[in-house]
């Protein structure tokens, strides 16, 4: 790694001029509008899928150079596409196709080597590891995002709790410790009222655990509580803490820079979860009450600067039934949800992540307080590979069919949505966002459905049917959601789902093109029963060939009555060219000929025998027979042979032996390779063609022995290659 270089500060990034008039509305305007005037060059982001689609494309309007890593596994990935120059994360097979987004140090060194000056997370990976953005800045780099200090304090809940209440801003209510008295409990309620829960402090489960609303029933509530706590934990000491029934999940956008100035881009709704993970956000809360967002706002801005903040975060509460709020956390880090919040206040925030973390202030951005409002409502639906009628388990596949929507107020952030994408199981399903932007919330909410129905995906299950249930619910048209809304109403699976008709119909026509028809009656022989014009066979004296009997003279004479060692002279002794015939053996194996069914072949049999009586053999059976046979045309490739058999019996027939695999495509037990050959032999195989792919001269002689056994013709094959001439195989009839 290269030695470390001395951090950037404001004034190596932006042009003097700029600096001395911070504050002039038309500076900030020339610092907003074009970013040569920055220094930086290069950016690498260190994610996949669709964040580093998003800042790229950010970081290319401020003049920025861009870097993209990907995994082994995510090569053909859109990300990599979108970015400048893109570099696989380790060497194949070094790091899981997870592990790679999470080796801090290959990152590094793949931005120091290349340049780069600025690291951006994205989120999830690396974007929360304090030592990752440490060791960037050891690297003499730029980390766009908090400081690492402040990660680690955030990053833990307990340590954000202290700090919440040491900032004054409220969390939710409960004892500092376990309480095994029900006087220590009373004495919470009167100080926190109703509704309370009750835990049991050293078990899980949903044993121990009571919710009391009331207080008629509190000391009954503890009293079991703790009874079953002790018989079911052997303690029956329990916690209390103010329940939130139904909350409300609000989370507030925050900007700082690197003079303790801190700004809020205004609140989130991001109440419509499922099992804790958000699947519609809405900007900004619908029906919030005035005084409650604006204390939220407050306290967000001022938890933010109790920690020095720095670069873009999100504060996170919850909401109760009667208005009350508590902090959660706050996420040192760009949100999944971002988009809306842009879309309401006009502001690229991953543009100011960049410039702040370049050196400049909130005021040379023009982001103050007083200059920052908001516009309408906007919406986003996250639309994944998810099966949701399959308790939204992960699809994955290629993407056959991939239409998007667009238009006036719809704004799509993707990843691998496109036609011919494979969507693997090694990441998050994600496959695009849908933002829509409307000056009211019910505006924004039919855009959203508008442009869920246009969308076309086929070839994997996406939650889209789920989403446009979930947009025409009551209570989602009201904007009145909670945090367990989707799991607290089942008819939100009542699932209308697109038919796919066209998809499904050209489906089947292709497979009926290529493998026939699968139903039951329609195999056998064609309804066409239109005259057939057989070729007359003439020979060499104009005589017209009587084709009505097999041909009875030819090279299987010899064998049958003199046996192999005999046949095996006579090719040695015959001075001419002997050819062996392919035709039955492509009658297996070609795309057409994998329709050729046993009838085909016997129909020209006989004319076969007569027109083909001098050749060596007919190479007409091995492996690609039975799969041809049993799993296209459903027939018997045994009863198929003993047919040939019949009706050819004077060209001896050979075969493809894989030395010990058989037919097969690894290694069988020597007896059954020895069986197979026998009844090879026995229904009707002369010669065996024997040839292992590493001429593998052990390999070889299982197969070769296996018909010496049998009584047939041994064709030992070594292949070769580097023959100028062109022979690509050396034959040697061993069988002597």
């Amino acid at each position: 790694m290269a030695a470390p270089q001395q951090p950037l500060t404001f004034n190596d990034v932006f042009d003097d001029e700029d600096v001395d008039e911070p504050k002039a509305a038309n500076s900030v305007h020339h610092i907003r509008a074009n970013s040569s005037i920055m220094q930086l060059k290069k950016i690498l982001v260190a994610n996949r899928g669709e964040i580093p689609i998003r800042i790229f494309r950010t970081a290319h309007e401020l003049s920025l150079h861009t870097i993209a890593v990907f995994s082994y596994e995510d090569r053909l990935s859109m990300h990599r596409q979108k970015a400048d120059e893109a570099y696989v994360i380790g060497k194949r097979g070094q790091y899981t196709p997870v592990g790679a987004y999470l080796a801090g140090d290959e990152i590094i060194k793949i931005a120091v080597e290349h340049g780069a000056q600025l690291i951006h997370p994205g989120y999830g990976f690396l974007s929360e590891n304090a030592e990752f953005a440490r060791n960037v800045e050891k690297a003499g780099l730029i980390f766009v995002g908090p400081q690492p200090d402040v990660i680690d304090a955030l990053g833990d809940k307990v340590s954000a709790r202290k700090l919440a209440i040491a900032a004054g801003v409220p969390v939710v209510p409960g004892t500092e410790g376990a309480v095994a008295k029900y006087e220590e409990v009373k004495a919470f309620t009167d100080t926190y009222g109703f509704p309370i829960i009750i835990k049991a402090a050293y078990g899980g489960g949903g044993r121990g655990m009571r919710v009391v609303r009331e207080p008629g029933s509190l000391k009954e509530h503890f009293e079991r509580a703790t009874s079953e706590a002790k018989s079911a934990f052997g303690n029956g000491t329990v916690f209390v803490e103010r329940f939130l029934d139904k909350p409300k999940h609000i989370e507030v956008q925050l900007l700082g820079d690197n003079h303790g100035n801190i700004v809020h881009l205004y609140e989130r709704d991001c109440s419509v979860q499922r099992r804790h993970q958000k699947v519609v956000e809405i900007a900004p809360a619908k029906d919030l009450p005035a005084e409650t967002r604006d204390a939220i706002l407050a306290d967000a801005v001022k938890l933010a600067k109790s920690v020095n903040y720095r670069n873009a975060g999100t504060a996170e509460f919850l909401v109760d039934q009667q208005n009350r709020y508590y902090f959660i956390e706050i996420n040192p880090r760009i949100q999944v949800e971002h988009t809306i919040t842009e879309e309401i206040t006009g502001i690229d925030i991953v543009a100011a992540q960049i410039q702040i973390a370049a050196g400049a202030t909130l005021s040379q951005l023009g982001l103050t307080q007083d200059r920052i409002s908001t516009r309408g409502f906007a919406i986003q639906c996250r639309i994944t590979t998810e099966d949701p009628a399959e308790q939204f388990r992960p699809d994955t596949g290629k993407i056959e069919v991939y239409r998007s929507a667009g238009g006036n107020g719809v704004r799509l952030d993707g990843g691998n949505g496109f036609a011919g994408a494979v969507i693997t199981p090694y990441y998050d399903s994600m496959l695009v966002k849908c933002t829509c932007h409307g000056s009211t919330y019910e505006i924004a909410r039919r855009k959203v459905l508008r442009a869920l129905i246009e969308f076309r995906v086929r070839g994997v299950k996406t939650n889209i049917p789920f989403l446009a249930s979930l947009l025409t619910h009551p209570v989602f048209i009201d904007g009145n959601c909670w945090t367990t809304f989707i799991d607290d109403t089942p008819e939100l699976f009542d699932l209308v789902g697109s038919q796919n008709r066209a998809q499904k119909l050209l489906a089947y026509l292709g497979d009926v093109a290529v493998n026939g028809s699968s139903i039951k009656g329609q195999i056998g022989e064609p309804k066409l029963r239109t005259e057939i014009i057989p070729p007359e066979i003439i020979t060499s004296n104009g005589q017209k060939v009587d084709v009505s009997e097999p041909c009875q003279k030819g090279w299987r004479n010899i064998l049958v009555e003199q046996g192999p060692k005999a046949f095996a002279k006579a090719v040695r002794d015959y001075k001419g060219c002997l050819l062996m015939d392919t035709t039955w053996r492509d009658a297996h194996q070609s795309l057409l000929a994998t329709r050729v069914r046993t009838v085909d072949l016997l129909n020209i049999a006989k004319e076969t025998s007569h027109a083909m009586s001098n050749l060596y053999s007919l190479e007409c059976w091995g492996g690609a027979t039975f799969d041809v046979a049993m799993r296209f045309l459903y027939e018997d490739p045994w009863d198929r042979l003993r047919k040939m058999r019949k009706l050819v019996p004077n060209i001896p027939f050979q075969m493809l032996l894989r030395g010990a695999n058989g037919v097969a495509y690894s290694s069988l037990p020597d007896n059954a390779i020895d069986h197979f050959v026998d009844q090879a032999k026995k229904n009707g195989v002369d010669i065996f063609r024997v040839f292992d792919a590493l001429n593998d001269i052990d390999q070889l002689e299982v197969g070769i022995k296996a018909v010496h056994k049998a009584g047939g013709v041994a064709e030992g094959t070594v292949c070769y290659s580097g023959d100028s001439i062109g022979n690509p195989s050396l034959i040697l009839i061993v069988n002597m």
